[in-house]
């Protein structure tokens, strides 16, 4: 397999790594998301005058129903922007892996569809780019 062939398929395996990555990384937010909304939606139904506790690492600390309310809908705002940022990364990576396909597809077709540049570099030019 030609060194160009080869680089241009470990960028695009970088690229699916980098997709799976994310696609790991949104399903971790809407494991959050779903709990979070579960943890508002009981303590929603607790009294204002209820002892609520909150985790800080391996204990539970004393608090108010308001506070643990105001930090839990933080946190959903604060998901709810990664989940953005992760939609918009994704959607680059996609369009990403399109391009890549379609220029190995352009470089392994060769000189009859007017890919000559690219196809089989000449021993002088050992890294072909455009």
């Amino acid at each position: 397999m030609p060194p160009w062939l080869q680089e241009q398929l470990i960028k695009m395996q970088q690229s699916q790594q980098n997709l799976q990555s994310i696609i790991t990384q949104k399903q971790h937010l809407e494991m959050e998301k779903i709990e979070t909304e579960k943890a508002l939606e009981e303590l929603k139904k607790t009294a204002d005058d209820d002892n609520v506790y909150k985790h800080a690492g391996s204990i539970l600390i004393k608090s108010t129903k308001q506070e643990l309310i105001d930090e839990l809908e933080e946190r959903r705002e604060l998901a709810k922007t990664r989940a953005t940022v992760l939609e918009k990364q994704e959607s680059r990576i996609k369009e990403s892996l399109k391009e890549q396909e379609a220029k190995i597809t352009e470089m392994m077709r060769g000189p009859a569809s007017g890919g000559a540049q690219m196809n089989q570099p000449s021993s002088s030019d050992d890294n072909p780019r455009k």
